[in-house]
């Protein structure tokens, strides 16, 4: 097969060249979803984003390009093309990528990492091509950063099956989930166990979170479990604690460190654009020294989350990564998006409050990133226990 790469898919925000790690094939394969952002996607965003609602137009010709698995990868493409994956997505709008990413990385990696290989081969192909929509379910209304000791979710074993009763709350595409991957702790013995619980079970309810500042354009569910019924079939066989359960969130922050570079590449590249079109005095404002210190300091905050980014991809593909290596490329990468996203919105002056520009959509959705996958300060404890060897956690 011949693969027609871009030569440089990257070059106006990866000034150091990190793509040129990436394959010819894995190259194409960004080229061809670009293509897409940027025809059937870009136009539709600001609009919907407004208007708080999800463009169901833009899943057909998403799912249609097959990333999880495209011919020229194979089933299991490296973690580095997984990454420039979620950079892309995010570089045109925060909201898809979490769109996406809800899929392709909680779903799925629940599945491959949480069940046996039966349910891997039973269930895999069908995510894999969205025949199987699905979400992860594992934050609480009153549980988030303590949710590992304070799971109130329950699981109750009843004969061949699980009664399952409690809620879930700011699970991004519930409402339009297949399975929903319930996270609930076992009444027997307390150990956390995952369920996959059909949508449209008895006992099921998912309600829109409204009034949102960020993720506009993401459906946001709150799930009510009200002795819900599971056969032990769809209890993911290899999640038996919560062990098993952060082995997942290891690679959900992975994902979280990339669509916050992707976060900034999108309000960097808003900026630039921007300032070489505005005219203040009688020429363009990105020939003024202030501003274009904000805008090197901009490249440069994206610069070094991008290489953070791809050695965690890096060591992945090498065989893995501790939750500190994850834990700090997320909370680094996720504190200076908000600087990087705030100086988009700078540079652009009071336009820098409307969608029309488009960072505002940025400069929102970045207070999201810094909290979702782990909070900065629970981030920080991880690392600090890795330098230490001494836990700060509050027991």
């Amino acid at each position: 097969m011949t693969v027609t790469a871009p030569a440089r898919l990257y070059e106006a925000i990866d000034p150091y060249g990190y793509e040129s790690l990436l394959s010819a094939a894995e190259r194409a394969v960004l080229g061809r979803l670009r293509e897409v952002l940027e025809r059937d996607v870009k136009p539709l965003v600001n609009d919907y984003w407004d208007r708080a609602e999800f463009p169901h137009a833009i899943r057909g010709p998403l799912e249609a390009l097959d990333l999880m698995a495209p011919p020229e990868l194979g089933a299991a493409p490296s973690a580095l093309y997984r990454g420039f994956r979620m950079l892309e997505l995010a570089r045109t709008d925060v909201s898809v990528a979490v769109f996406y990413g809800a899929q392709a990385t909680l779903f799925r990696n629940s599945i491959l990492l949480g069940g046996s290989p039966g349910q891997v081969a039973e269930l895999d192909a069908g995510v894999r091509g969205w025949a199987i929509k699905g979400v992860f379910a594992l934050t609480e209304p009153d549980h988030g950063s303590d949710v590992a000791r304070g799971l109130a979710t329950t699981a109750r074993r009843d004969g061949d099956g699980w009664v399952i009763s409690g809620a879930k709350r700011w699970i991004g595409g519930a409402e339009y989930a297949d399975l929903i991957t319930v996270v609930a702790r076992d009444e027997a013995d307390g150990e956390v166990k995952a369920f996959l619980v059909d949508r449209h079970a008895p006992g099921v309810t998912v309600e829109q979170i409204p009034r949102k500042m960020a993720l506009r354009i993401v459906n946001n569910g709150h799930i009510t479990l009200d002795g819900v019924r599971v056969p032990e079939t769809r209890r993911l066989q290899r999640v038996n604690s919560f062990r098993d359960v952060n082995r997942l969130l290891r690679s959900m922050r992975a994902d979280v460190s990339w669509l916050a570079t992707g976060a900034q590449a999108g309000a960097y590249e808003a900026a630039v654009r921007y300032t070489l079109g505005r005219e203040q005095f009688g020429r363009p404002i990105a020939g003024y020294q202030l501003v274009q210190d904000k805008l090197a300091t901009m490249l440069g905050n994206l610069t070094a989350s991008l290489g953070m980014a791809v050695r965690l991809s890096q060591l992945e593909d090498a065989g893995g990564y501790s939750d500190a290596d994850a834990a700090l490329a997320k909370g680094w990468i996720a504190r200076h998006t908000r600087e990087t996203v705030a100086l988009a919105r700078e540079v652009c002056g009071g336009n820098g409050i409307t969608l029309d520009t488009d960072v505002a959509r940025f400069f929102a959705d970045a207070e999201a990133i810094y909290t979702f996958e782990g909070t900065n300060e629970i981030n920080q404890l991880v690392v600090g226990r890795a330098i230490t060897g001494l836990s700060a956690f509050v027991r």
